[in-house]
């Protein structure tokens, strides 16, 4: 099965992510989505205030009945999360035609020289960029393709600061998902 992987914290997942993992999957033609929630991510700063198992939660809810595979095995794995690792297992786990899309932000285009196993992981997959922070595209020295997102201006770290200060945020988050982060009280004293 023709299949693109999307990791990420998720913290909390939002229409974003959401929308990302439909476009691509529809501009690229794949067959199954993979959502992999890091346990502990490699290249952010961990957030104390939510737990893998939160964020984990919050991400099935989202997904439940969007055809979207919600994957555990960074967070079953535990410590630091790399992509690489996740990869290999995956190609065990599952039926793969051909290399899975692997999706990555703009932002993240100039640091992935320096992602484990770099040079191992690249033949492995199909680089996919999205657009996040740019509306052109970034200048990458490895064979790449775009995906023609829409650029939602919402990111996690902003809902996160929304939640917070009391400030409108239902909209922006599956109601699922807005409904959990409220039964819990979450990232308001954070």
């Amino acid at each position: 099965m023709r299949t693109v992987i999307i990791g990420g914290t998720y913290n909390p997942v939002h229409i974003g992510h959401l929308h990302l993992a439909e476009e691509t999957r529809l501009q690229f033609g794949y067959e199954r989505v993979i959502f992999v929630p890091a346990n502990i991510p490699a290249h952010k700063e961990s957030d104390s205030c939510t737990s893998p198992r939160q964020r984990l939660e919050m991400l099935k809810r989202a997904t439940e009945s969007s055809g979207i595979v919600v994957d555990t095995t960074e967070i079953e794995r535990g410590g630091v999360s790399y992509t690489y690792e996740t990869v290999l297992e995956f190609f065990k786990k599952y039926d793969i035609t051909g290399k899975p899309g692997l999706v990555v932000g703009d932002d993240l285009v100039p640091g992935l020289s320096k992602w484990r196993e770099w040079d191992k992981l690249l033949p492995l997959i199909d680089l996919l960029i999205a657009h996040r922070l740019h509306k052109h595209h970034v200048q990458c020295p490895y064979p790449h393709s775009y995906v023609d997102n829409l650029m939602l201006p919402i990111s996690s770290s902003q809902i996160r600061q929304r939640v917070k200060h009391g400030r409108g945020f239902r909209y922006l988050v599956p109601e699922e998902v807005a409904r959990y982060i409220d039964e819990r009280e979450m990232y308001r004293r954070c």
